[in-house]
């Protein structure tokens, strides 16, 4: 057995002995409650640089903190930030999903894709399309391998580009979604241990996430078509593979295209309204008093409504116009779905609530930040560099955690502090963190769609093993991994913007005086 493939085999063993994410919170839960213990016993402490405060570790058995924990555990769960938002986007995003515009929208693009630019065309409507959820994962993929197919193209190489796409090109959009609002609302509690004032808005990775799709879409380009397919070689059907469903390759029909129109002038509605009421006198999305930079943010941190409201009506619209919805009881329906297919996450968002909650009690977060930044400081490191890090510890932990929330839950109350410590922003952080969970996904067994992506690929070849789709995929994260520890780097180097207002540095207050810690 050669090398890679124990290594893989190891990856696999070790991954598959980690517990259930609820259950690794858990812990987590028991681990953090030991720690504060000991670091109340031995006084830990530290000066947080922006309030000036004397940060001390407080046990988490102590009265006061177990009272918080039992009486305030429903508003421990009410107050964690992504929930509540997480929960308004699907509201509406239920109801573009289940009325099938999310899946007649990307069908028809793919469908339609000329043959000259089928591979850019599949690649970025994966990266559009997670905006769908689950529809990415069974809509495009399989369908980019039948569209393949139909233009004389190699089925599996289609399906590798779709999968590098909706897995790989996680942290690429052209809009921000219900991703964005779930991530960067981690974020925000995890700013606010430094500075209380912080706040992070939706659109606060905006254009980085765009970057990553012309980024990401010219390699998946090359490599599909240059390096993955000519690998694969001439596509024969094997004895017993059955032809594509005619569903699948059947053009849209005369009422999906009339859904599709009128889910088209809803969109435009929507822009049109939401720029009319920014553009009003007093309007409140403008904040007139405030710095000329942060004028906006009322506007940006609106975009949570904006995007929940779009989804209902242009969802709404397309159900009308393609008689999917019958009735106002339809749209009920699918937003109770919507929430129902939520459960899991809710599960776990009450056990990543308690956890982060109780860190924030604890007061570990700010020391241990404030302690390794100024460990940092005395290396001198170079910002890309201590983001560099970020990106590969990332996507260490991706080879055996899928969930993108979960990790971040972990991690960002340590690594968001001590990066505004040392001057980046907490959008900085969170963007080079979303980076490397974009790269391993394809590459790991361990990722829960993996076996579902093994399955579309059997169909069109049975032999098509485990190994064989590693195989593919490793090009492919490979090259992401290159192209996103660069593109990490110049995003710093270059000081580019990573939303509208929002940079990469992170000063401290001008009125307060940095204090050294002890």
């Amino acid at each position: 057995m050669s090398v890679a493939s124990r290594a893989l085999n190891a990856v696999e063993r070790i991954g598959n002995k980690l517990p259930d994410p609820v259950f690794l919170f858990l812990w987590l839960i028991l681990g953090l409650i030991v720690l504060s213990m000991v670091g109340a016993g031995l006084g830990w402490s530290a000066i947080n640089p922006v309030t000036g405060e004397q940060l001390t570790a407080e046990s988490l058995i102590s009265p006061a903190n177990l009272e918080r924990l039992i009486i305030g555990m429903p508003r421990t769960l009410a107050d964690f930030p992504p929930l509540g938002i997480v929960i308004t986007i699907i509201y509406g995003a239920s109801v573009a999903e289940r009325t099938g515009m999310f899946a007649t929208a990307i069908r028809g693009a793919l469908l339609n894709a000329p043959k000259s630019i089928l591979t850019p065309v599949i690649v970025i409507t994966g990266m559009v399309s997670h905006h769908a959820s689950d529809a990415s994962y069974v809509v495009v993929i399989p369908l980019a391998a039948v569209i393949f197919a139909a233009a004389g193209r190699h089925p599996l190489a289609g399906l590798a580009a779709g999968f590098a796409a909706v897995l790989g090109g996680y942290a690429g959009n052209l809009f921000p979604g219900a991703s964005d609002a779930l991530i960067l609302g981690i974020t925000e509690p995890a700013a606010q241990l430094i500075d209380p004032s912080y706040s992070v808005n939706i659109a606060g990775n905006w254009f980085f996430i765009v970057g990553v799709v012309f980024v990401f879409t010219p390699i998946v380009w090359f490599l599909t078509d240059r390096v993955i397919e000519p690998r694969l070689g001439k596509w024969t059907p094997s004895a017993g593979v059955a032809a594509p469903a005619t569903s699948e390759k059947q053009l849209l029909t005369v009422d999906e295209k009339r859904g599709l129109k009128f889910a088209g002038l809803a969109l435009l509605g929507m822009i049109a309204l939401w720029t009319l009421i920014t553009l009003l006198p007093n309007s409140p999305f403008v904040d007139p008093a405030a710095e000329p930079e942060q004028r906006f943010n009322p506007l940006y941190r609106s975009l949570v409504a904006f995007f929940a409201a779009t989804f209902f009506i242009t969802g709404g619209a397309y159900g009308v116009g393609s008689r999917s919805i019958q009735s106002h009881h339809d749209l009920v329906r699918m937003m109770r779905e919507g929430i129902e297919q939520l459960a899991p996450y809710i599960v776990l968002a009450f056990f990543a609530a308690h956890f982060v909650a109780m860190f924030n009690w604890s007061g570990l977060g700010p020391i241990l930040a404030v302690n390794a930044a100024a460990g940092f400081q005395t290396l001198s490191l170079p910002a890309p560099l201590l983001l560099i890090c970020v990106v590969l510890i990332s996507c260490f932990f991706d080879l055996f955690i899928g969930s993108a929330s979960a990790k971040w839950s972990a991690l960002a109350p340590v690594v968001v502090p001590m990066f505004m410590l040392l001057g980046i922003s907490p959008e900085m952080t969170t963007a080079a963190y979303r980076m490397g969970d974009s790269v391993t996904n394809i590459a790991t067994p361990l990722m829960s769609y993996f076996p579902l992506i093994l399955t579309f690929a059997q169909r069109w070849d049975p032999k098509f093993g485990l190994g064989s789709l590693m195989a593919t995929m490793l090009p492919y994260a490979g090259a992401f991994l290159i192209a996103g520890l660069i593109m990490v780097a110049g995003w710093v180097a270059f000081d580019l913007p990573l939303g509208p207002g929002v940079g990469v540095h992170y000063e401290l207050p001008a009125h307060i005086v940095a204090s050294p810690a002890p």
